[in-house]
């Protein structure tokens, strides 16, 4: 049954990947090979939230290590066993755990698929305006341009 031209319900893992992979720049982008997104939230119309099903092969990263001003993330495990790794550390985590990373607080982190095996998870993040991305391992961030939309720039805010 669907309503307004989305789905009520769907199996997740139906749900085509992004044909997208990625839309950081060179050299960024190579180093989340092996990463699959399935958006979900974008499925059902979700203006407020956005919900991926990703999946990270054996050696993937989720993303370039960061930060948002004014967007809260969260993560649930599903399949895997992946490394979460913050300001504070490297974290093994298994199926059934969860993390969450609070706007402004600062606290860069990514997951990082050590393992064998892929790596299954669930993120959820807020989709609001104004939202600056810092990354304080590379020479990268993410600036607002006018219309709302992203750009990615150097730390010294030269374009890529």
């Amino acid at each position: 049954m669907e309503s307004a031209g989305s789905p009520t319900a769907v199996l997740a893992a139906d749900v085509a990947p992004r044909l997208k992979a990625t839309t950081y720049p060179e050299p960024f982008a190579a180093r989340v090979a092996g990463r699959e997104k399935r958006a979900l939230g974008d499925l059902f119309g979700l203006k407020n939230f956005g919900v991926n099903m990703t999946r990270l092969r054996p050696g993937a990263l989720s993303s370039i290590r960061h930060a948002h001003s004014k967007h809260d993330e969260f993560v649930y495990i599903l399949q895997g066993c992946p490394v979460l790794i913050t300001n504070a550390g490297e974290t093994a985590l298994e199926p059934g755990m969860c993390a969450g990373f609070r706007a402004g607080s600062g606290d860069a982190h990514h997951l990082v698929n050590r393992s064998a095996t892929d790596v299954v998870y669930l993120e959820i993040g807020d989709r609001g305006a104004g939202d600056e991305v810092i990354y304080p391992d590379d020479d990268l961030r993410v600036v607002r341009r006018p219309d709302g939309s992203g750009a990615y720039v150097r730390k010294d805010g030269t374009p890529y």
